[in-house]
């Protein structure tokens, strides 16, 4: 099972686009993730920069509307995310409880969608793209 661990920084919301980033706090997060790496679970990391330098495109009109960040309707927004490949819920739960995040961080799991989860009808409609990854699509895992 894939799970999605995303990165909760509370305040990230406010954040400015620039970042300095604590060296110390970078070297804590490398050991966990080459943890990660060597109990052969991590698919994937990255960090995303704050939403001051990000955009959205809304639809509401039903015509594209970019809105430049920091948006001042958020509450919480993602840091950056691990994928990792584990056995369980409880598992993915587990490698989540030994992050070493600040007491300002939080850290939301959730499970990836596989092509099984769906019924036979969804899974054809999905049939002719062929992902880069092997997701949805021809390509299955």
């Amino acid at each position: 099972m894939r799970f999605m661990m995303l990165m909760i920084p509370l305040g990230y919301e406010t954040a400015p686009a620039e970042l300095d980033l604590d060296p110390k706090r970078v070297a804590e997060m490398m050991k966990y993730n080459q943890a990660l790496k060597d109990a052969g679970v991590l698919v994937t990391l990255e960090g995303l920069h704050p939403p001051a330098a990000g955009a959205r495109v809304s639809f509401v009109t039903g015509t594209p509307v970019v809105t430049d960040g920091p948006f001042t309707e958020s509450k919480e927004v993602i840091g950056g995310f691990w994928m990792i490949d584990v056995a369980s819920r409880a598992e993915a739960i587990e490698w989540a409880k030994k992050c070493p995040a600040s007491a300002s961080e939080i850290i939301e799991i959730r499970q990836v969608q596989e092509m099984a989860d769906f019924s036979e009808e969804v899974q054809q409609a999905a049939a002719p793209f062929e992902h880069p990854q092997g997701g949805w699509g021809k390509a299955l895992r």
